[in-house]
């Protein structure tokens, strides 16, 4: 993953949480139908990795839907890992984190019941989101899921456009400051979204099964695969 975009987030770790409920305007719908495709009952135990965990937001979420869940959280920023220990640090050895770029091409170790993510693995080159999403599944016990709830391309070029102008004009009518929007932008610089059409079709090539997208919002989506 680039060095810039390390910074990036580094710099915008502080006002990160405070800014994504304005910067996803879909930001309740969004998470809830992540975590409705973990197919486990509320008080079963099992192991979750959670890439790109950023500030502890899904990985929280999680914890707070499946009480029994193990969450390891990994990341290439320490000060986004460093906010996700103040908020999980009081769940003990149920939490573990791990400063490392997921980008690069080696195993994930696991496995693990699900792997998810997200808005992360956007920043990722094409190239690169396949070849993670074969490690994914490799890291995957057999019968897990994994869930990724991102940002995505519109399926045309045009699409992208109405898209984007209008995600736009939603996050300023929930009041995000311009601060929000320029550390947004900045770590917009560094995006290599993909169609979720795209990324069906590499979920499949990668041998999961079960592969659909559950929900999709101007921007953002929400799809999933089994092994």
């Amino acid at each position: 993953m680039e060095k810039g975009l390390k910074r990036a987030f580094d710099s915008g770790a502080q006002n990160y949480d405070s800014a994504r409920r304005k910067l996803v305007p879909c930001f309740d719908d969004f998470y809830r139908a992540a975590i409705e495709l973990i197919p486990f009952e509320r008080d079963a135990e099992f192991d979750v990795l959670d890439l790109g965990a950023g500030t502890g937001l899904f990985s929280a979420l999680l914890a707070y839907s499946f009480p029994g869940a193990r969450i390891t959280l990994v990341d290439v920023s320490d000060e986004m890992l460093a906010r996700a220990r103040e908020r999980l640090g009081p769940g003990g050895a149920r939490f573990r984190f791990v400063e490392r770029d997921y980008a690069e091409n080696r195993g994930l170790d696991g496995p693990y019941d699900a792997i998810v993510s997200a808005l992360s693995i956007h920043h990722l080159a094409d190239d690169d989101k396949r070849a993670l999403f074969r490690r994914v599944r490799e890291a995957l016990k057999p019968g897990g899921v994994f869930v990724n709830a991102d940002q995505v391309r519109g399926e045309t070029d045009a699409m992208e456009r109405r898209s984007h102008a209008r995600w736009l004009e939603r996050v300023r009518e929930l009041g995000a400051s311009e601060r929000d929007l320029a550390q947004a932008r900045e770590r917009m610089k560094f995006d290599r979204t993909a169609t979720v059409s795209a990324q069906l079709q590499w979920l499949r090539e990668a041998g999961f099964r079960e592969v659909a997208c559950s929900y999709r919002n101007l921007i953002f989506a929400v799809y999933s695969g089994e092994k």
